[in-house]
């Protein structure tokens, strides 16, 4: 069976989770108070519906308690509208919540009310961001999840080489290199510990947020 999950807001964060998650082939019920975002949401998800999800016999309706997950993905300019709404689908029995925040208060008080996970993809985005702001080598990162992050990082110079094994990128900085894209064919190797790096190889590394910037900073 198909997971499910429900998807309330369809602002540019909401809608871009919603497609993310039909695309890995889940069951998304989206809604939203704008009709327009309805019709333009129901062109790619399951189903796609328009009420107002501080209304609770409305929410009900849905069976939040039947989804896997509920992002309540309520903008910016809707503070209130998405404590109520977290609120209300943690009392209808929601398995896994979601809620987006954008501060730290709103963040606290959407932990209060029944969310299980908060999420603020505009800070979020932008700490990480400032990292390639900072180091032309990192070429792009995603987060896995609690403070961990897939990065893909150009070679520094002071690497070029080296073994894998003489680098101790683990012990020395806490990054973990799983995969080398080999600059001049493109093709993707499994790294071994005597894997020499070239200068025009990417790293594909896994470490906590701060790691990779850090070991770019290393004299």
């Amino acid at each position: 069976m198909k997971r499910q999950a429900l998807v309330i807001g369809l602002g540019q964060f909401g809608m871009t989770v919603a497609r993310a998650l039909v695309a890995r082939h889940v069951e998304v019920l989206a809604v939203d108070i704008d009709e327009h975002r309805v019709r333009e949401a129901s062109t790619v998800v399951t189903e796609a519906l328009c009420f107002d999800a501080t209304d609770e016999s409305a929410l009900a309706r849905v069976s939040p308690e039947r989804r896997d997950v509920c992002l309540c993905a309520i903008g910016d300019d809707a503070k209130e509208a998405s404590i109520i709404c977290t609120a209300l689908l943690k009392q209808m029995g929601a398995r896994r919540v979601i809620s987006r925040s954008n501060s730290d208060v709103h963040a606290r008080i959407l932990t209060l009310v029944g969310a299980r996970q908060v999420v603020n993809p505009e800070r979020e985005y932008g700490e990480r961001f400032a990292n390639r702001v900072l180091h032309d080598e990192i070429r792009g990162e995603m987060p896995l999840g609690d403070g961990v992050l897939i990065s893909e990082v150009s070679v520094p110079d002071r690497f070029t080489g080296h073994l894998l094994k003489d680098l101790e990128l683990p012990k020395k900085y806490g990054v973990t290199v799983v995969a080398i894209r080999k600059g001049r064919s493109g093709e993707v190797l499994m790294p071994k510990a005597d894997s020499a790096l070239e200068s025009d190889d990417l790293m594909v590394v896994v470490s906590r947020e701060p790691a990779v910037a850090r070991m770019m900073e290393q004299d």
